[in-house]
């Protein structure tokens, strides 16, 4: 048991002697123990090195080597589902030596990512997902007449998405060859604890009773009654001891729960289970942070750390004066206005996908208990829950990660805005979150919202224009998106008053010459630097949709060049938009359309990453520099150069 972070590599001989599957499969038990003491060291301390996910790698140490040790990987096909639960996986099959770089640029993802190794056998970073590959796999094998085997490792939060029923149910219809292993870390489902339990679960798992089961099955099938009275007796002793009465009754062969830290059963268990036919589900009870007593005392604290410097990097230095406080958090900003609203407005419900600490929720969520839902890792429920709400006469404020919309967009054209209800959707983490990586970047909302009939798009550009244009969009009698990026803000003064803004309405921050340049979001800082060197034009657009026509056909007029910023997709994003306009109108002058360029981005500093898509200062100076060079111009002027791609 550690209370600290190894500040030093501690020694793992026998981790250190692992680089693949194979080496695992032929460890003793007594081998197999000692690997866990120092791949739990090992993840520790590669974690505090690098930061990243941390309390659930602890939680799985021996399922990862029990898994490892059983199946024949990477043949056999592992499927975590998320993936924060991964870093021992990745520890194990080969990136121990680089376990330094993860998150970081140019290093390992915080996700499996099938590019980085072939045991990563599928990319996640959305929850709900890998009951479904695992089954894709498994029917694959099978149309192919393969021996390979699947396994989908998912927790208790993640078989909470609606996915992961589909595919429990589609499987206990199709019958593949698969085993699910329910990784129960006491966040969610309960379970029984006991000798009882533990007996009957290794009973379930023996191929003695196996053999009984399957050969009872062919007898009694032919004697009706008495068939009947078998199969209610046993689902009626598994009831008792153990929750596994609704899996089995959507066709799944229930075992457990066990002991998720006791490696022998733990490899018992599946050395009886890995050669069973049809669908398979395990129910393993594990603890989140295991080993680390900070971590067991506070597992959502620890779900994931910051990188721990060194205390002999760190060079005392005296305290200022009256030093300067931290700017908030665009999250806190929301959570905030959130309890301010609810106070002036008793119909507001607030509505998040398992979002709650992420999305600045939890003094909502203590002060308003009944008015508060997390409905688990649900995207699509959320947003329909919320359409249905607004049906009846409450307000519903649906407070969800950009990426995570991405799940739920049909129940957003067809249960909200073709209805035009009146929903408004905080979405957090808009544009380039960092270290997370492609699978969490908001890169995408402007694009996929714009297009939507009676959707009202604000993008602030500050922390106090956030929280007035959360309050309009409140006030707003339909369907309205406020979107704003991850981190802290500039640190500019938030009014305690809410005051309506004009929907639709842009400001001019600079006056300038021949440029112009139109910002959609919080990138204005980077905007008005890059002006004072160009003599630029900088307006706060503020509003995506409804756009401000009028004072971009003015921009257009008074300048000889139009440049669009912001945080998305340049491809059919706000400056798309813009070009739109402007085409509708005749109007000639070229535009520069500054975004995300056409791929998917990697992991790593948030800043770096926007310096890297040109949405720094020096980027958005360099695109206009190349863009006045007078051939250039000139070409674009013809209309044969391509402009903002």
């Amino acid at each position: 048991m550690f209370s600290e972070i190894p500040a030093t590599r501690p020694e793992t001989r026998l981790l250190d002697e692992v680089d693949h599957g194979r080496d695992i499969r032929e460890l003793s038990a007594d081998e197999l123990l000692q690997l866990a003491d120092d791949l739990r060291a090992y993840l520790l301390y590669s974690v505090g090195q690098s930061g990243g996910h941390f309390g659930a790698g602890l939680g799985v140490v021996e399922l990862t080597i029990a898994l490892h040790h059983i199946y024949n990987t990477p043949e056999d096909r592992i499927v975590w589902d998320v993936g924060h639960q991964a870093y021992p996986h990745k520890i194990l099959t080969g990136r121990m030596q680089r376990m330094h770089s993860m998150r970081q640029a140019g290093g390992l993802s915080g996700f499996p990512k099938r590019s980085e190794s072939e045991y990563d056998t599928f990319g996640v970073g959305h929850s709900s997902t890998s009951i479904s590959a695992a089954m894709g796999m498994a029917l694959a094998a099978r149309a192919q007449g393969l021996n390979r085997r699947a396994v989908a490792v998912i927790g208790d939060g993640a078989i909470t998405g609606g996915m992961a029923f589909e595919a429990l149910a589609h499987a206990g219809h199709v019958r593949p060859d698969m085993l699910v292993v329910l990784n129960d870390n006491q966040m969610s489902i309960g379970y029984n604890t006991g000798g009882l339990a533990a007996y009957f679960a290794k009973l379930w798992a023996s191929k003695t009773y196996i053999t009984m089961r399957e050969g009872s099955k062919k007898v009694l099938k032919k004697i009706k009654p008495a068939w009947d009275l078998v199969k209610r007796t046993e689902e009626h002793m598994k009831g008792m001891v153990a929750p596994g009465t609704l899996f089995e009754e959507l066709g799944w062969h229930y075992i457990g729960p066990i002991d998720g830290h006791d490696l022998p059963q733990l490899v018992q268990t599946l050395e009886n289970m890995r050669d069973l036919k049809g669908p398979q589900f395990l129910h393993i009870c594990t603890m989140k942070g295991k080993g680390f007593k900070p971590a067991e005392a506070d597992p959502i604290g620890f779900h994931a750390i910051n990188k721990i410097e060194s205390r002999k990097e760190i060079a005392p230095t005296p305290a200022p004066a009256s030093p300067r406080p931290k700017p908030p958090k665009y999250q806190d900003v929301f959570g905030r206005w959130l309890c301010d609203m609810a106070r002036e407005d008793d119909r507001l419900i607030a509505i998040t996908p398992a979002m709650c600490e992420g999305s600045g929720m939890v003094d909502f969520a203590r002060t308003y208990p009944d008015r508060f839902y997390d409905v688990a890792i649900a995207e699509q429920h959320a947003v329909t829950l919320a359409a249905g709400m607004a049906c009846d006469g409450v307000k519903p404020v649906v407070a969800i990660y950009s990426t995570f919309l991405q799940r739920a967009y049909d129940q957003l054209i067809h249960d909200v805005a073709l209805q035009n209800l009146d929903v408004t959707f905080a979405i957090d983490r808009a544009g380039l979150v960092g270290q997370d990586g492609p699978t969490h970047h908001g890169a995408f909302d402007l694009s996929y919202l714009r297009c939507i009939p009676n959707m009202v798009i604000g993008a602030p550009s500050g922390e106090n224009e956030c929280r007035q244009m959360l309050y309009t969009a409140y006030q707003h009698e339909g369907p309205a998106a406020i979107r704003y990026p991850r981190g802290n803000g500039s640190g500019e003064l938030i009014e305690n008053t809410m005051s309506l803004m004009e929907i639709g309405k842009g400001v001019m921050t600079r006056k300038g010459n021949s440029v112009a340049i139109l910002n959609f979001g919080a990138l204005l800082d980077q905007a008005l630097q890059a002006a004072e060197t160009l003599d630029a034009t900088v307006i706060d657009m503020r509003w995506v949709k409804p756009m401000d026509e009028a004072l971009v056909l003015e921009a257009a007029a008074a300048h000889e060049l139009l440049v669009t910023v912001e945080e998305n997709a340049s491809a059919g994003g706000a400056g798309s938009g813009v070009e739109a306009l402007l085409h509708a109108n005749g109007v000639a002058t070229p535009v520069i359309v500054l975004g995300i360029p056409d791929n998917f981005q990697e992991h790593g500093d948030q800043q770096a990453l926007r310096a890297l898509a040109g949405l720094s200062a020096e980027g958005i100076y360099d695109a206009v520099a190349r863009m006045k060079e007078p051939e250039v111009l000139d070409s674009v002027l013809r209309q044969t150069v391509p402009v903002g791609r």
